[in-house]
C-alpha cells in the first residue's frame, strides 16, 4: 500500500501524464469581427473637377461613394424655370443653377460615369431650401421635381444624344435622400416612402450608431466625433469643421493645420470603431474646397490608408442597404 506522501506524488505524476485527456475541451472559436464599414458621401455634387477628383480617389482605393445631387445643377440659366420649389416662383434656387448648357452636359457625363463605376447617385432635393416647415405635399412636390429633372435632363437642355438606359437609371437606381441643411421634419419621413425612397441620411447622432428602420426607410446619421485639442464633438462633415476651425471664413495659411486636425479626428473616430464594435462610420463632404482644400486633403489621406485594408469596406449608402437586405433574405430563407 502506498504511503500518503508517495500516493500524492503518484497522483500528480499520473495527472501530468494524462493532462491532455483531463483538460477542459477547447471552447468554440471567437466569432470573426465583421468588416469595418466606412460610408463617404458628397452633398450637392457641383464642380466637374471635384467629380473627377473623387472618382479618381475611388479608383485608387476601391471605394464606392454616395453623391447627393442637387437637381438645379442640371438646369442652365436658360432652362432654370423648369424647376419650381414649394412656395416659390419658377426658377428660384438657394444655390444657383449650372453656368451653361455645356456645364450641364459635362455634369451629366460625370453622373453617368460614376453610376457605371458602381457609385450611388442619391437626391439632395433641388434648390437647397430649408424644408423644416414643409408639408408632406411640399416634400412630394420637391421629390417630383428632382425625379422629373433628372430623368429628362438631356431633353430639357437639348443635349444629344441621351445615353441608352439613362431614364431607367433615373427611375430605379436613385433610392436615397439627404435633406439640405440636414433639416428634416415629420412630414419628410411621411413623404419619403411614398416617393419610393429606401434610405435617408439626414440624421445626426452623438457618436457612431447603427442605422435604424422606420416606416420602410433605413435611417442613417452623421456622427459627432471628438476633434481638436479639447476633443470637442463636431458633426463629421467638412462644413461643420470649416465653421469650427475658421468661423466659415477662408484662412488658407492655416490649411495644413486644419487638414491635420481633420485627419486626426477622422482616424481616431475610425480606430474607435475598428478596435471596438465596428459600427459603420459616416463622413460627409461637399465639392467646395473650404480652407484651401484642407478637408479634401484629409479625406484623401484618410481614404488612402483606410479603404485599402482587407477588413475595411468603404461603400455607399446604397451598397449598405443592399447588403443588409441580402443578408436578411438569406437568414429568412435559410
Amino acid at each position: 500500500m502506498l504511503r500518503p506522501s508517495r500516493a500524492v506524488a503518484f497522483f500528480l505524476a499520473s495527472l501530468a501524464a494524462s493532462g491532455a485527456a483531463l483538460a477542459d475541451p477547447p471552447g468554440p472559436p471567437s466569432p470573426a469581427k465583421p468588416k469595418q464599414v466606412v460610408i463617404i458621401s458628397f452633398d450637392s455634387a457641383r464642380d466637374i473637377s471635384q467629380w473627377k477628383r473623387s472618382r479618381a480617389l475611388a479608383q485608387r482605393t476601391g471605394a464606392h461613394f454616395t453623391y447627393f445631387l442637387s437637381c438645379v445643377f442640371l438646369l442652365s440659366p436658360e432652362t432654370r424655370k423648369a424647376y419650381t420649389a414649394p412656395g416659390k416662383s419658377a426658377g428660384k434656387s438657394n444655390i444657383g443653377f449650372a453656368a451653361s448648357k455645356q456645364e450641364v452636359a459635362e455634369r451629366l457625363e460625370q453622373i453617368g460615369l460614376a453610376a457605371q463605376e458602381g457609385h450611388d447617385i442619391a437626391s439632395h432635393a433641388c434648390g437647397h431650401f430649408d424644408g423644416k416647415d414643409w408639408s408632406k405635399a411640399d416634400w412630394l412636390k420637391e421629390f417630383s421635381s428632382f425625379e422629373h429633372i433628372l430623368e429628362n435632363a438631356y431633353a430639357i437642355n437639348g443635349i444629344e444624344p441621351e445615353p441608352e438606359g439613362w431614364r431607367d437609371f433615373a427611375r430605379h437606381l436613385v433610392i436615397g435622400f439627404r435633406a439640405p441643411y440636414l433639416s428634416a421634419n415629420k412630414a419628410l419621413y411621411e413623404a419619403l416612402p411614398v416617393a419610393g425612397y429606401q434610405f435617408d441620411a439626414s440624421g445626426v447622432s452623438r457618436g457612431a450608431v447603427l442605422p435604424t428602420d422606420g416606416n420602410g426607410i433605413m435611417h442613417f446619421s452623421l456622427p459627432q466625433i471628438p476633434e481638436g485639442p479639447k476633443s470637442r464633438p463636431v458633426i463629421a462633415m467638412d462644413y461643420n469643421l470649416y465653421v469650427r476651425h475658421s468661423g466659415a471664413l477662408e484662412r488658407p495659411r492655416k490649411a495644413d493645420e486644419f487638414s491635420n486636425r481633420t485627419y486626426d479626428a477622422f482616424r481616431a473616430a475610425f480606430e474607435a470603431q475598428y478596435r471596438g464594435k465596428r459600427i459603420p462610420l459616416e463622413l460627409g463632404f461637399h465639392f467646395t474646397l473650404m480652407n484651401d482644400g484642407a478637408y479634401w486633403k484629409a479625406l484623401e489621406r484618410f481614404a488612402s490608408e483606410v479603404c485599402v485594408k482587407a477588413d475595411v469596406e468603404c461603400i455607399s449608402f446604397r451598397d449598405y442597404v443592399s447588403s443588409r437586405d441580402a443578408g436578411l433574405k438569406q437568414t429568412v430563407g435559410g
